[in-house]
């Protein structure tokens, strides 16, 4: 389940006033659920063993097999992840000094359904697995198509005045551009990434 984890994309989710960035994959054998604040990352993995204990101790009035429990945890949380989370489902958690519990509240064959995520602190290798490494090889990509785009715009604005020179004049005056300046533009950047900071 973790190397399925690894090809699902972050989504950015909300419960209450707190905001998190989570993951997660479900399959007919248990799930793997990481979630994080950007200041901690928490995570549960559970088997169909401990799904089908958790789910007789908080749906006592529900019998389905372990597998449409999963299957019914994977259609309530696909949706929060995709940012469309159903409307009779409820999504709340706590966190403690131990870990976080994301608590969901639904219905699951006209009856009440509920189910506790008990996420405990990742592992570090689990979170340079899924956070670190994929955050800076994307930085990495970034600064490789900056410096290409930076370097065609270059090229462009050498060709522009090529022509010029060559006595070029435009047909449409609002197609006119300044000549593209890469320090200013870093430092615009910089300054933009700041205020968003802030």
């Amino acid at each position: 389940l973790e190397s399925s984890l690894l090809t699902q994309p972050w989504a950015s989710v909300r419960f209450g006033e707190s905001s998190f960035l989570a993951k997660a994959c479900f399959g007919d054998t248990g799930y793997i659920l990481l979630i994080s604040d950007l200041s901690s990352v928490w995570y549960e993995t559970a088997d169909t063993e401990a799904v089908g204990q958790r789910s007789k101790e908080l749906n006592k009035r529900l019998t389905v097999h372990v597998s449409s429990f999963l299957n019914h945890l994977c259609n309530l949380m696909c949706p929060l992840l995709a940012g469309q989370p159903g409307a009779t489902t409820a999504f709340s958690c706590h966190r403690s000094p131990s870990g976080l519990k994301l608590h969901v509240k639904s219905e699951l064959s006209g009856l009440p359904f509920y189910w506790d995520f008990h996420c405990c602190p990742a592992p570090l290798e689990m979170v340079f697995r899924h956070l670190v490494r994929p955050l800076i090889q994307m930085n990495l990509a970034l600064q490789c198509q900056v410096q290409e785009l930076v370097s065609l715009l270059l090229q462009k604005d050498a060709e522009i005045e090529d022509y010029r020179e060559s006595g070029a004049t435009l047909s449409r005056d609002r197609l006119r551009t300044e000549p593209f300046r890469e320090e200013t533009f870093q430092q615009n950047f910089m300054a933009e990434v700041r205020s968003g900071a802030s």
